[in-house]
């Protein structure tokens, strides 16, 4: 109770200084939005948590209630503004989730892993490709498309759908801080499938260029282009980890400051240099863990001092970019869109149990973990409306819709499904006292 009163209390004092012309400067606009998200997000995330619900659902929901398109008190200038930790958030959870995958552990299970993810993937990316294509002149993004370009377009579109979400994903897995076969197997799946639709996507789009007549067939500067943002990212973040690992070996020191100050740089220099900071930063993480592990807990200790205010301003953020306005132009097709992905991922899973050996009573969930979509996707389809503005805006607007769904929905789902594989430690099984603050995100 004293919470709910605390947040209507912040979200009326900032929808008076916003009133009160507070978010015109942008210095003060800044200050506002940043200091309003902080504390309001995180009120409404530890709320979710006593509901056994996911935090990250309780920002994400917080964005969508207070941003543009509903609430208005965080304007849409304010919401960019908020973007600012954008790339340090994504850094700093591929970095966690490279800690979690430890190749002495993973290793006999590592086959099964790879022939479960590939068969789910297949089995989803094929049956979204065929619909598509069969579908195509209901779909609304160039129902004028026939033939070759037809069938490129709707192994575009499918390589989009299909992605799914390592940020969301690796979120849930810390804030509830669970391990164990199904987090480990999920978080598997996402990251190696997340490289192959990239590369993927990369092949469909020039696809497109061809059928459309906008590419040579001997252009391949987007694959020389993709190779560097691969290999380049996970050199980079290789070599960034292990001076990471060599400062905590014989340092070890304001391992807060430190492990911000490498997630700055992941995400800024990596930028700079045309590198993937998922990617990067992953790779950092894998080699900490693998090449040079933390002894006891200064590290763990450092991570969730560190990740509580910069997740609580991501996840917000990512919510006021939530449109529910794009479901009442594409809400039937999207509703249809997203059941049919959802039928897909649990069929795949089924198959991916089968191939893969898996234990059933794990690879029955899994599917659970796989429907949450966030930042890669966007992203993708920003690329797709940037390059083809004649319909690119319309499949843009398919995938935002769609994202507003499985952002909000996935990430309950996953938290659900670990809850019944009992990998939800005792912390979460008891939520903290009234007065207290959550210890880490």
């Amino acid at each position: 109770m004293r919470r709910a009163l605390a947040l209507g209390v912040v979200v009326l004092v900032a929808a008076t200084a916003r009133g009160l012309g507070a978010d015109e400067a942008p210095l003060r606009g800044t200050g506002l939005a940043l200091g309003f998200t902080l504390i309001a997000a995180a009120l409404v995330g530890s709320l979710f948590e006593r509901w056994r619900l996911p935090k990250i659902s309780g920002y994400l929901i917080f964005g969508l209630a207070c941003g543009p398109y509903l609430g208005d008190i965080i304007s849409r200038p304010m919401a960019r503004q908020l973007q600012v930790v954008n790339g340090l958030a994504i850094a700093l959870i591929a970095f966690v989730a490279g800690l979690e995958l430890s190749f002495a552990r993973l290793r006999p299970r590592l086959r099964g892993m790879i022939q479960m993810g590939g068969a789910t993937l297949g089995l989803v990316y094929s049956g979204l490709f065929a619909v598509f294509w069969l579908a195509w002149p209901w779909l609304g993004v160039a129902p004028g498309a026939g033939g070759v370009a037809r069938v490129a377009l709707a192994a575009l579109l499918a390589t989009v759908v299909a992605s799914f979400s390592p940020t969301v994903t690796i979120a849930v897995i810390a804030e509830s801080r669970a391990r164990g076969p199904l987090s480990e197997l999920v978080l598997a799946i996402v990251v190696l499938a997340d490289l192959v639709l990239i590369l993927v996507f990369t092949l469909s789009m020039q696809a497109v260029r061809w059928s459309l007549g906008q590419a040579a067939p001997g252009d391949v500067s987007l694959l020389a282009r993709l190779s560097w943002e691969i290999m380049g990212s996970l050199a980079f973040g290789a070599i960034l980890g292990a001076a990471f690992a060599l400062y905590l070996r014989y340092v070890g020191r304001e391992l807060t400051v430190v492990l911000l100050g490498l997630c700055v740089l992941l995400s800024a220099v990596g930028a700079l240099l045309h590198f993937e900071p998922l990617l990067a930063a992953l790779a950092a993480g894998l080699v900490v863990e693998n090449v040079a592990p933390p002894r006891g807990d200064a590290l763990k200790e450092a991570v969730e001092r560190g990740a509580l205010p910069v997740l609580v301003v991501f996840f917000a953020a990512a919510g006021t970019s939530l449109r529910l306005d794009t479901l009442g132009t594409v809400g039937a097709v999207v509703c249809l869109i997203a059941l049919l992905r959802a039928a897909l991922i649990r069929q795949g899973c089924r198959l991916g149990v089968r191939a893969s050996g898996a234990d059933p009573a794990v690879g029955g969930l899994v599917w659970m973990g796989l429907v949450s979509q966030a930042g890669v996707t966007l992203g993708l389809a920003i690329l797709v409306a940037t390059e083809f503005p004649e319909w690119g805006v319309q499949l843009q607007t398919l995938i935002v819709a769609l994202n507003t769904i499985h952002a909000l929905a996935g990430p309950v789902l996953f938290r659900m499904a670990l809850v019944r594989a009992g990998e939800i430690g005792r912390m979460d099984e008891a939520p903290e006292p009234e007065g207290r603050a959550p210890a880490s995100a």
